[in-house]
């Protein structure tokens, strides 16, 4: 009997051994590269323990890290970054001041869309390691104070899944009803097709059935079908799988996708949510202090839904993402008006106590550009994608260095609105050093290139052949390997690592950023944003008062600024900027002036004593 013979539940069993110790299968132990000595992190409580203290809103104030293992580090030469080589690299993660590590797809798949055609829900693919290797990387995370999620891909499998075979094969058969099939292709019409760039239809006519089989994204990936209960229960099973394993949830991948309706555009449907209901009950019974985050391309009045019950603190998705921020912050910076930004923000509605926005800049797909206007997707396009290289999808396939021409005011800018905007910052690997991109690969792979580690033989990223290396690294005289890696930023102080690194720690001191509100000031000049962010949450047992307010004010312009602030409700409060320590004067009734340098920005504290401790 093959494994893929095997039943979820047989499998499961099958690959659940005792806790796995470093050196797994006569290996031995992975050993940490570079020169990073951070100091000891505050251990993750055992997840597998209700006898630990509890925090169940860790991802509210958590700084996230998009990990491709395949890119970060190879640790066995074979070319291929794989998971013993970012257990490797987990005491520079640490380091940076990483709060939780997201990997990409891991599981085994045939590699046709970069491991989202999953062919075994649990099984690691074997260029990356083994399930020990996982157990292992997850171990390591949490001894230094890190949690781990992964990708997990519900809406659809491979095309050489063991389900689509027999599915196709045995249409009568126990997975015959695990996908949308058709006798025809003219059904749900209303459904838009996302991957125009290679799809002409949501529907593919499979000649071994006889019949058309649905899929919203490529052809190669047939979607699963949650109107049979089975489908829900497997998938169940494997969230169970992984998280038995120690895993702290997952980033739910196209979850509007999972239920189709005719009349309807077969997105965010009535049974969608219900069955994530039926997911986070499953999950808070069970495994406590883990996280799902939806990844769900919509407008924030419709992703908020995945939120679920306001009245109970959301009863569905912890995390969403805010998709429609990312393209306006760009939009706005390069308008030099604030205006984009501060009509989305106006438009996202309030979400449930316990769940939190996911924010981002970039990431491993294009900078999509699905939610904007047909007049700003053009801008976009015209501002961002001079090359016709540069454009894929509804979107446009550039890491953030390139797009923002390798500007350090502009990066400064943005990472500061990155970790000061409402949600909980995603940073993409690579990005806090501005690594550079590729257009001239295929596909998303230009922004999927080798980890610049070292200006040593293959940027310290593999000990291989460079020819037998994944994808090429970057060799261009801006943002080559020779000249922009790790380990020279580590040894400059004034490095673009450094300062994220410095504004990192800023944030983590104050919770405000992630725990608390938001209000737009409203100003004399157009190209400055200026918000406050403002917490007067509850006094924490050990008498410690996290009441904070910080002030945030970014010109959005090349050239220098001036602006009038109205802080009248902060009168006789003195702010403190937050990256030096300088007093600035008090405010008072008069307008508050300010003038930033080009693409500057601010973050002051105003220190004072919460409300009712006020005389």
């Amino acid at each position: 009997m093959t494994a893929h013979e095997l039943s979820l539940g047989e499998k499961r069993v099958a690959a659940q051994p005792k806790p796995i110790q470093p050196g797994l299968a006569g290996r031995p132990p992975v050993a940490s590269h570079g020169t990073f000595n951070p100091p000891p992190g505050e251990p993750v409580p055992d997840p597998f323990s209700f006898d630990t203290p509890r925090d169940p809103h860790w991802y509210k104030r958590a700084l996230f890290y998009e990990v491709l293992v395949r890119g970060f580090h190879d640790s066995n030469g074979d070319g291929t970054g794989d998971l013993r080589g970012l257990t490797s690299r987990l005491d520079y993660l640490q380091w940076l001041g990483i709060d939780c590590i997201w990997l990409l797809p891991i599981y085994n798949s045939p590699l046709r869309d970069g491991g989202y055609d999953i062919a075994d829900f649990t099984s690691i693919l074997p260029e990356f390691g083994i399930l020990g290797d996982f157990v292992e990387l997850v171990d390591g995370a949490h001894e230094r104070g890190m949690r781990v999620i992964a990708d997990l891909v519900m809406n659809h499998t491979s095309d050489a899944h063991p389900w689509f075979q027999a599915s196709r094969s045995d249409p009568e058969g126990p997975y015959g009803d695990f996908y949308v099939w058709s006798d025809t292709d003219e059904r749900y019409a209303e459904a838009r097709v996302i991957f125009v760039d290679t799809e002409q239809s949501n529907w593919t006519y499979d000649p071994v059935r006889g019949q058309y089989y649905w899929h919203r994204f490529f052809s190669h990936q047939p979607d699963l079908n949650y109107e049979n209960p089975k489908v829900q229960d497997a998938m169940l099973e494997v969230l169970r799988f992984w998280l038995d394993l120690g895993i702290d949830g997952f980033r739910l991948d196209a979850v509007p996708y999972l239920y189709e309706r005719e009349g309807t555009n077969c997105e965010n449907l009535k049974e969608t949510h219900e069955y994530l209901k039926r997911v986070r009950s499953e999950i808070d019974r069970l495994y406590p202090d883990r996280v799902l985050l939806a990844e769900a391309n919509q407008w924030p009045a419709d992703v908020v839904e995945y939120f679920g019950d306001p009245s109970v603190g959301g009863d569905e998705c912890h995390m969403a993402f805010h998709f429609p921020l990312m393209p306006r912050i760009f939009m706005a910076v390069r308008r030099e008006q604030r205006y984009p930004i501060s009509e989305i923000m106006a438009q996202t509605p309030a979400i449930p106590e316990g769940c939190q926005w996911g924010i981002f800049l970039r990431n491993h797909d294009e900078l999509t550009l699905e939610m904007v206007a047909d007049d700003e997707r053009d801008y976009m396009y015209a501002e961002y994608a001079k090359d016709p290289r540069m454009k894929a999808n509804i979107g446009i396939r550039r890491r953030l260095a390139p797009l923002l021409d390798n500007d350090r005011n502009q990066l400064e800018l943005f990472t500061a609105l990155l970790l000061s905007l409402p949600g909980s910052p995603v940073m993409y690997y690579g990005d806090e050093i501005g690594m550079g991109d590729n257009i001239w690969l295929g596909d998303r792979d230009g922004v999927r290139t080798p980890m610049q580690w070292t200006p040593d033989r293959n940027a310290g990223f593999s000990t291989c052949d460079p020819q037998r290396l994944y994808l090429p690294l970057n060799m261009d005289p801006i943002y080559g390997y020779q000249a922009l890696n790790v380990e020279a930023q580590q040894r400059n102080p004034g490095s673009l690592l450094h300062w994220t690194k410095r504004m990192i720690e800023i944030r983590k001191r104050h919770h405000v950023f992630g725990l608390g509100g938001y209000a737009e000031l409203s100003s004399s000049n157009p190209s400055v944003l200026a918000f406050v962010r403002e917490y007067t949450g509850p006094v924490e047992d050990d008498a410690v008062d996290l009441a904070d307010h910080i002030l945030c004010v970014n010109n959005l312009s090349r050239f220098p600024q001036p602006v009038e602030l109205d802080l009248r409700r902060f009168k006789g409060t003195t702010p403190v900027e937050c990256m030096g320590g300088v007093t600035f004067p008090p405010i008072g009734d008069l307008p508050y002036l300010l003038t930033l340098p080009g693409h500057g920005f601010y973050w002051f504290q105003l220190p004072g004593l919460r409300p009712e401790h006020q005389a």
